[in-house]
Protein backbone atom coordinates (compact mmCIF):
# COMPACT_ATOMS: atom_id res chain seq x y z
CA UNK A 1 0.00 0.00 0.00
CA UNK A 2 1.47 3.50 -1.07
CA UNK A 3 1.01 6.85 0.38
CA UNK A 4 0.24 10.06 -1.72
CA UNK A 5 3.93 10.90 -2.08
CA UNK A 6 4.63 7.40 -3.49
CA UNK A 7 2.07 7.42 -6.49
CA UNK A 8 2.42 8.61 -9.70
CA UNK A 9 0.72 11.23 -11.51
CA UNK A 10 -2.98 12.58 -10.42
CA UNK A 11 -1.52 15.81 -8.90
CA UNK A 12 -4.56 17.44 -9.40
CA UNK A 13 -6.76 14.74 -6.94
CA UNK A 14 -3.92 14.29 -4.09
CA UNK A 15 -3.82 18.16 -4.01
CA UNK A 16 -7.34 17.68 -3.50
CA UNK A 17 -7.42 14.94 -1.39
CA UNK A 18 -4.45 16.59 1.01
CA UNK A 19 -6.40 20.29 1.61
CA UNK A 20 -9.71 18.04 2.28
CA UNK A 21 -7.38 16.50 5.45
CA UNK A 22 -5.42 19.91 6.60
CA UNK A 23 -8.54 22.20 5.97
CA UNK A 24 -10.75 19.70 7.98
CA UNK A 25 -13.15 19.62 5.33
CA UNK A 26 -13.31 16.06 4.44
CA UNK A 27 -16.57 15.30 2.63
CA UNK A 28 -19.14 11.95 3.70
CA UNK A 29 -18.80 10.32 -0.19
CA UNK A 30 -16.45 10.54 -2.82
CA UNK A 31 -16.55 8.76 -6.23
CA UNK A 32 -12.95 7.96 -8.44
CA UNK A 33 -13.47 7.22 -11.70
CA UNK A 34 -10.59 5.75 -13.66
CA UNK A 35 -9.81 2.70 -16.31
CA UNK A 36 -8.52 -0.14 -14.19
CA UNK A 37 -5.00 0.09 -13.60
CA UNK A 38 -4.77 3.87 -13.14
CA UNK A 39 -4.45 3.71 -9.80
CA UNK A 40 -8.22 4.49 -8.02
CA UNK A 41 -7.38 1.92 -5.30
CA UNK A 42 -3.90 3.08 -4.85
CA UNK A 43 -5.30 6.96 -3.98
CA UNK A 44 -8.08 5.84 -2.34
CA UNK A 45 -6.08 3.21 0.40
CA UNK A 46 -3.87 6.35 0.28
CA UNK A 47 -6.52 8.75 1.24
CA UNK A 48 -7.44 5.86 4.14
CA UNK A 49 -4.23 5.50 5.70
CA UNK A 50 -3.74 9.89 5.71
CA UNK A 51 -7.17 10.24 7.49
CA UNK A 52 -6.43 7.00 9.86
CA UNK A 53 -2.83 7.86 10.74
CA UNK A 54 -2.58 9.09 14.49
CA UNK A 55 -0.14 11.99 13.18
CA UNK A 56 -3.23 13.66 11.38
CA UNK A 57 -0.99 15.46 8.51
CA UNK A 58 -1.72 15.41 5.20
CA UNK A 59 0.67 12.25 4.07
CA UNK A 60 0.64 8.99 5.92
CA UNK A 61 3.85 8.47 8.63
CA UNK A 62 3.54 4.84 7.85
CA UNK A 63 5.29 4.11 11.08
CA UNK A 64 2.27 4.79 14.23
CA UNK A 65 0.14 1.91 15.27
CA UNK A 66 -2.72 2.79 12.69
CA UNK A 67 -0.45 3.58 10.25
CA UNK A 68 0.64 -0.16 10.41
CA UNK A 69 -3.15 -1.71 11.42
CA UNK A 70 -4.02 -0.36 7.33
CA UNK A 71 -0.94 -1.61 6.03
CA UNK A 72 -1.45 -5.20 7.62
CA UNK A 73 -4.77 -4.71 6.52
CA UNK A 74 -6.36 -5.44 10.13
CA UNK A 75 -7.43 -1.53 10.72
CA UNK A 76 -10.96 -1.71 12.57
CA UNK A 77 -12.44 1.42 10.85
CA UNK A 78 -11.54 0.95 7.36
CA UNK A 79 -13.65 -1.49 5.75
CA UNK A 80 -13.93 -2.75 2.32
CA UNK A 81 -17.32 -3.43 0.88
CA UNK A 82 -17.22 -7.01 -0.75
CA UNK A 83 -20.48 -8.80 -2.70
CA UNK A 84 -21.25 -12.07 -3.52
CA UNK A 85 -22.39 -12.28 -6.63
CA UNK A 86 -19.92 -11.06 -9.83
CA UNK A 87 -22.08 -9.25 -11.82
CA UNK A 88 -23.43 -7.05 -9.27
CA UNK A 89 -23.44 -5.46 -6.06
CA UNK A 90 -27.17 -6.11 -4.28
CA UNK A 91 -28.69 -3.80 -1.49
CA UNK A 92 -28.41 -6.79 0.93
CA UNK A 93 -24.24 -6.30 0.48
CA UNK A 94 -24.72 -2.79 1.36
CA UNK A 95 -27.60 -2.67 4.01
CA UNK A 96 -25.07 -5.26 5.68
CA UNK A 97 -22.05 -4.08 5.28
CA UNK A 98 -22.92 -0.27 5.40
CA UNK A 99 -25.98 0.76 6.65
CA UNK A 100 -26.20 -1.87 9.85
CA UNK A 101 -22.16 -0.53 10.76
CA UNK A 102 -22.24 2.95 9.93
CA UNK A 103 -24.01 4.03 13.48
CA UNK A 104 -21.17 2.35 15.30
CA UNK A 105 -18.85 5.07 16.09
CA UNK A 106 -15.47 4.28 15.48
CA UNK A 107 -13.22 1.83 17.15
CA UNK A 108 -9.74 4.16 17.21
CA UNK A 109 -9.81 6.83 15.40
CA UNK A 110 -12.05 9.68 14.29
CA UNK A 111 -12.48 8.27 10.82
CA UNK A 112 -14.24 5.56 9.74
CA UNK A 113 -13.97 4.87 6.04
CA UNK A 114 -15.85 2.50 3.64
CA UNK A 115 -14.21 1.71 0.18
CA UNK A 116 -16.76 0.47 -2.35
CA UNK A 117 -14.50 -1.18 -5.31
CA UNK A 118 -16.59 -1.87 -9.19
CA UNK A 119 -19.29 0.49 -7.03
CA UNK A 120 -20.75 0.36 -10.84
CA UNK A 121 -21.93 -3.25 -10.22
CA UNK A 122 -24.49 -1.44 -7.52
CA UNK A 123 -28.20 -2.82 -8.55
CA UNK A 124 -30.32 0.44 -8.38
CA UNK A 125 -31.98 -0.90 -5.30
CA UNK A 126 -28.22 -1.17 -3.63
CA UNK A 127 -27.86 2.64 -4.73
CA UNK A 128 -30.85 3.80 -3.39
CA UNK A 129 -30.16 2.06 -0.13
CA UNK A 130 -26.73 4.00 -0.09
CA UNK A 131 -28.34 7.33 -0.83
CA UNK A 132 -29.78 7.12 2.80
CA UNK A 133 -26.59 6.72 4.29
CA UNK A 134 -24.87 9.47 2.04
CA UNK A 135 -27.72 11.93 3.00
CA UNK A 136 -27.72 11.92 6.45
CA UNK A 137 -24.52 10.20 7.18
CA UNK A 138 -22.44 10.44 10.78
CA UNK A 139 -19.68 13.04 10.95
CA UNK A 140 -16.94 10.51 11.00
CA UNK A 141 -17.87 8.23 7.95
CA UNK A 142 -16.29 8.62 4.78
CA UNK A 143 -17.51 6.37 1.60
CA UNK A 144 -15.08 6.29 -1.20
CA UNK A 145 -17.07 4.84 -4.65
CA UNK A 146 -13.83 3.89 -7.07
CA UNK A 147 -15.69 2.97 -10.75
CA UNK A 148 -14.58 2.56 -14.30
CA UNK A 149 -18.31 3.88 -15.08
CA UNK A 150 -19.56 7.11 -13.55
CA UNK A 151 -22.70 6.80 -15.30
CA UNK A 152 -23.90 4.16 -14.14
CA UNK A 153 -24.86 5.65 -10.90
CA UNK A 154 -28.10 7.39 -10.24
CA UNK A 155 -28.00 11.30 -10.57
CA UNK A 156 -28.72 11.60 -7.19
CA UNK A 157 -25.61 9.71 -6.24
CA UNK A 158 -23.68 11.69 -8.31
CA UNK A 159 -24.83 15.05 -6.97
CA UNK A 160 -24.07 14.22 -3.20
CA UNK A 161 -20.77 12.99 -3.99
CA UNK A 162 -17.10 14.73 -4.45
CA UNK A 163 -16.22 13.36 -8.13
CA UNK A 164 -12.79 12.33 -8.68
CA UNK A 165 -11.85 11.61 -12.65
CA UNK A 166 -8.07 10.35 -12.95
CA UNK A 167 -6.65 11.13 -15.92
CA UNK A 168 -4.06 9.44 -18.08
CA UNK A 169 -0.35 9.90 -17.04
CA UNK A 170 1.73 11.10 -19.90
CA UNK A 171 3.72 8.86 -21.81
CA UNK A 172 7.30 10.09 -20.65
CA UNK A 173 6.21 9.67 -16.95
CA UNK A 174 5.11 5.84 -18.15
CA UNK A 175 8.34 5.26 -19.96
CA UNK A 176 10.51 6.91 -17.29
CA UNK A 177 8.73 4.45 -14.30
CA UNK A 178 9.27 1.50 -16.72
CA UNK A 179 12.79 2.10 -17.36
CA UNK A 180 14.30 3.21 -14.31
CA UNK A 181 11.83 0.89 -11.90
CA UNK A 182 11.32 -1.93 -13.93
CA UNK A 183 14.33 -1.59 -15.56
CA UNK A 184 12.73 -2.05 -19.16
CA UNK A 185 15.25 -1.17 -22.37
CA UNK A 186 13.71 2.17 -23.30
CA UNK A 187 12.71 1.09 -26.92
CA UNK A 188 10.35 -1.48 -25.51
CA UNK A 189 9.11 0.97 -22.94
CA UNK A 190 8.20 3.45 -25.95
CA UNK A 191 6.08 0.88 -27.23
CA UNK A 192 4.19 -0.15 -23.83
CA UNK A 193 3.72 3.15 -22.93
CA UNK A 194 2.42 4.40 -25.83
CA UNK A 195 -0.26 0.99 -25.96
CA UNK A 196 -1.18 2.08 -22.56
CA UNK A 197 -2.16 5.33 -23.26
CA UNK A 198 -1.16 6.88 -19.83
CA UNK A 199 -2.58 3.67 -18.08
CA UNK A 200 0.95 2.63 -15.81
CA UNK A 201 -1.31 -0.58 -14.22
CA UNK A 202 -2.32 -1.74 -18.44
CA UNK A 203 2.10 -0.55 -19.24
CA UNK A 204 3.24 -2.74 -16.41
CA UNK A 205 1.12 -5.48 -17.53
CA UNK A 206 2.38 -5.26 -21.16
CA UNK A 207 5.94 -5.27 -20.00
CA UNK A 208 5.40 -8.89 -18.76
CA UNK A 209 2.85 -10.08 -20.80
CA UNK A 210 3.96 -13.16 -23.16
CA UNK A 211 0.47 -12.62 -25.28
CA UNK A 212 1.61 -9.05 -26.09
CA UNK A 213 5.46 -10.49 -27.04
CA UNK A 214 4.11 -12.57 -29.07
CA UNK A 215 1.52 -10.17 -31.11
CA UNK A 216 4.39 -7.41 -31.10
CA UNK A 217 6.46 -9.94 -33.39
CA UNK A 218 3.85 -11.59 -35.36
CA UNK A 219 2.10 -7.56 -35.76
CA UNK A 220 6.29 -6.82 -37.17
CA UNK A 221 6.18 -9.48 -39.45
CA UNK A 222 3.34 -8.61 -41.20
CA UNK A 223 3.60 -5.02 -41.34
CA UNK A 224 7.25 -6.08 -42.91
CA UNK A 225 6.20 -8.15 -45.24
CA UNK A 226 2.24 -7.25 -46.24
CA UNK A 227 3.82 -6.28 -49.72
CA UNK A 228 6.01 -9.00 -50.42
CA UNK A 229 2.92 -11.59 -49.44
CA UNK A 230 0.43 -12.85 -51.91
CA UNK A 231 -3.83 -13.08 -50.96
CA UNK A 232 -3.52 -16.74 -49.85
CA UNK A 233 -0.23 -16.14 -47.96
CA UNK A 234 -2.14 -13.37 -46.14
CA UNK A 235 -5.52 -15.29 -45.26
CA UNK A 236 -3.71 -17.90 -44.17
CA UNK A 237 -1.72 -15.59 -41.88
CA UNK A 238 -4.65 -14.06 -40.80
CA UNK A 239 -6.07 -17.78 -39.88
CA UNK A 240 -2.11 -18.19 -37.83
CA UNK A 241 -3.31 -15.49 -35.84
CA UNK A 242 -6.94 -16.39 -35.01
CA UNK A 243 -5.73 -19.73 -33.95
CA UNK A 244 -2.88 -18.05 -31.39
CA UNK A 245 -5.90 -16.18 -30.28
CA UNK A 246 -4.11 -12.95 -30.53
CA UNK A 247 -6.69 -9.85 -29.68
CA UNK A 248 -7.77 -8.48 -32.93
CA UNK A 249 -8.43 -4.84 -31.34
CA UNK A 250 -4.82 -5.05 -30.24
CA UNK A 251 -3.17 -6.00 -33.64
CA UNK A 252 -5.18 -3.01 -34.89
CA UNK A 253 -4.14 -0.72 -32.71
CA UNK A 254 0.18 -1.57 -33.58
CA UNK A 255 -1.23 -0.76 -36.72
CA UNK A 256 -2.09 2.01 -35.75
CA UNK A 257 0.80 2.68 -34.07
CA UNK A 258 3.23 1.68 -36.78
CA UNK A 259 1.47 3.55 -39.99
CA UNK A 260 1.36 6.59 -37.43
CA UNK A 261 4.84 5.94 -37.13
CA UNK A 262 5.80 6.34 -40.85
CA UNK A 263 4.06 8.62 -41.70
CA UNK A 264 5.42 10.96 -39.10
CA UNK A 265 8.69 10.15 -40.23
CA UNK A 266 7.57 11.10 -43.70
CA UNK A 267 6.73 14.70 -42.58
CA UNK A 268 9.45 15.62 -39.80
CA UNK A 269 12.52 13.24 -40.61
CA UNK A 270 12.55 13.12 -36.91
CA UNK A 271 13.95 9.60 -35.42
CA UNK A 272 13.13 10.65 -31.59
CA UNK A 273 9.17 10.95 -32.46
CA UNK A 274 8.70 7.23 -33.47
CA UNK A 275 7.23 4.81 -30.96
CA UNK A 276 9.17 2.27 -33.09
CA UNK A 277 12.80 3.47 -32.37
CA UNK A 278 14.70 0.17 -33.30
CA UNK A 279 12.39 -0.06 -36.52
CA UNK A 280 13.97 3.05 -37.88
CA UNK A 281 15.20 1.53 -41.06
CA UNK A 282 12.45 -0.28 -42.76
CA UNK A 283 9.92 2.94 -41.42
CA UNK A 284 12.07 4.96 -43.25
CA UNK A 285 11.63 2.76 -46.01
CA UNK A 286 8.34 2.29 -46.05
CA UNK A 287 7.85 6.04 -46.05
CA UNK A 288 9.54 6.79 -49.08
CA UNK A 289 7.87 4.30 -51.11
CA UNK A 290 4.21 5.55 -49.63
CA UNK A 291 2.35 8.72 -50.69
CA UNK A 292 0.48 10.54 -48.10
CA UNK A 293 -2.44 9.48 -49.69
CA UNK A 294 -1.74 5.80 -49.41
CA UNK A 295 -1.05 6.13 -45.97
CA UNK A 296 -4.40 7.67 -45.54
CA UNK A 297 -6.20 5.56 -47.18
CA UNK A 298 -4.56 2.87 -44.79
CA UNK A 299 -4.78 4.27 -41.76
CA UNK A 300 -9.02 5.07 -42.64
CA UNK A 301 -8.99 1.42 -43.53
CA UNK A 302 -7.99 0.80 -40.11
CA UNK A 303 -10.68 2.42 -38.25
CA UNK A 304 -13.15 0.64 -41.23
CA UNK A 305 -12.14 -2.78 -40.12
CA UNK A 306 -12.05 -1.70 -36.12
CA UNK A 307 -15.94 -0.69 -36.77
CA UNK A 308 -16.28 -3.20 -38.81
CA UNK A 309 -15.30 -5.76 -36.24
CA UNK A 310 -17.64 -4.09 -33.57
CA UNK A 311 -20.36 -4.52 -35.88
CA UNK A 312 -19.63 -8.62 -36.20
CA UNK A 313 -19.16 -8.76 -39.80
CA UNK A 314 -16.93 -11.63 -40.19
CA UNK A 315 -13.82 -11.65 -39.11
CA UNK A 316 -11.71 -12.96 -42.04
CA UNK A 317 -13.40 -10.42 -44.69
CA UNK A 318 -12.87 -7.54 -42.79
CA UNK A 319 -9.27 -8.30 -42.25
CA UNK A 320 -9.05 -8.88 -46.00
CA UNK A 321 -10.66 -6.35 -46.84
CA UNK A 322 -8.26 -3.56 -44.95
CA UNK A 323 -4.75 -5.75 -46.04
CA UNK A 324 -5.61 -5.12 -49.39
CA UNK A 325 -5.38 -1.65 -48.57
CA UNK A 326 -2.07 -1.99 -46.80
CA UNK A 327 -0.75 -4.40 -49.69
CA UNK A 328 -2.03 -1.61 -52.11
CA UNK A 329 -0.71 1.38 -50.93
Amino acid sequence: MLGFSDILGHETIKANLKKAITSHKVSHAYIMTGEAGMGRKSLANAFALSLLCEKGGADPCMKCHACKQVLSGNHPDLIYVTHEKPGSIGVDDIRRQINDTIAIRPYSSYFKVYIVDEAEKMTVQAQNALLKTIEEPPSYAVIILLTTNQEAFLPTILSRCVQLKLKPLKDSVVKEYLTESLGVKEQDADVYAAFARGNLGKAIHLASSEDFQLLHSEMLYLLKNVKKMDISELLNYIKKLKEENIDLYECLEFMQFWYRDVLMFKVTKDVNLLIFKDEYTMINEISKNSGYDGLESILAAIDKARVRLDANVNTELVLELMLLVMKEN
